[in-house]
């Protein structure tokens, strides 16, 4: 009896240590004699204690790997979520340090830092204001030009066409603004606008609006002789400017640059600007 009641007490105990093996999740890499010594207490064979361990321990440790995982993949979100703020605020400061500096060069140079305030050749008031925004080519000629300013133009409208085909640039708004108000009034601009590209827009004014605004370019114009005709010729820059959204020059095109290399230019400009 003594040795009955011994069995049993171990069966007992046998049982609860499974029951707790079960609670804690314990893996079947028990030690082999502690297994058979539970085969022999419990009466199961080998192959079905080995089941039982197995089919306890499978369930439980997936989800402890998977609670892991989870753990380092928000440890990783959250390191890679301050590394990408650290870089943007880092990028941002870059590009404002950029733009800052950009200005003050293009201060330094003291081209169009004016404004004009010219009639258009529908007889409508415009300023430099109007085409804030806008991306402008800018030329300064008359329409008493024999060949020179015709040439120029014609490139302008050619150079602006291009631009146009290529849909994810703006729209580049061309100018043309007379050195000669004496002959160039309103209805001489509107004829020999009508020559030249569809958007072309010609400025006209008094004599001294026209010379405010060519001197805030630094364009030179100086009638030559009248002949027997009254007629002359007006010497004067030929350059084509382009000025950014920001109504700020930056850059300039005399006539030996190609139509082509002024669209490449005026390309890159654009796609490369940072708007103030």
């Amino acid at each position: 009896m003594l040795v009955l009641g011994c069995m049993v007490r171990d069966l007992r105990s046998g049982a609860t240590l499974l029951r707790h093996l079960q609670r804690t999740f314990v893996s079947s890499s028990l030690p082999l004699s502690s297994g058979c010594r539970l085969t022999r207490l419990c009466g199961h064979s080998p192959q079905r204690t080995e089941a039982r361990f197995m089919s306890h321990n499978e369930s439980p440790l997936p989800s402890v790997a998977n609670l892991k995982l989870q753990t380092r993949l928000l440890v990783t979100l959250l390191f890679g979520g301050g590394v990408l703020s650290l870089w943007w605020y880092l990028h941002l400061e870059k590009q404002q340090k950029l733009r800052h500096q950009r200005v003050e060069q293009l201060k330094k140079v003291a081209l169009g830092q004016g404004t004009f305030s010219l009639m258009d050749h529908n007889g409508r008031r415009r300023t430099k204001q109007d085409f804030l925004g806008s991306w402008v080519l800018l030329y300064f000629g008359f329409t008493h030009c024999p060949d020179i300013c015709p040439d120029e133009l014609d490139k302008l409208g050619a150079i602006v066409a291009a631009l146009d085909k290529d849909t994810s640039l703006p729209r580049v708004q061309p100018l043309f603004i007379t050195v000669d108000p004496e002959r160039d009034d309103v209805p001489a601009m509107a004829r020999y606008v009508k020559d030249f590209h569809p958007r072309l827009i010609g400025l006209t004014g008094t004599a001294e609006e026209v010379k405010q605004a060519g001197q805030d370019y630094r364009v030179y114009a100086s009638p030559g002789p009248k002949d027997e005709d009254g007629d002359y010729i007006v010497d004067h820059t030929i350059l084509i400017y382009l000025i950014s959204p920001d109504g700020l020059f930056l850059d300039y095109y005399n006539r030996m640059k190609s139509q082509e290399q002024i669209t490449e230019s005026v390309r890159n400009h654009i796609k490369n600007y940072v708007g103030l």
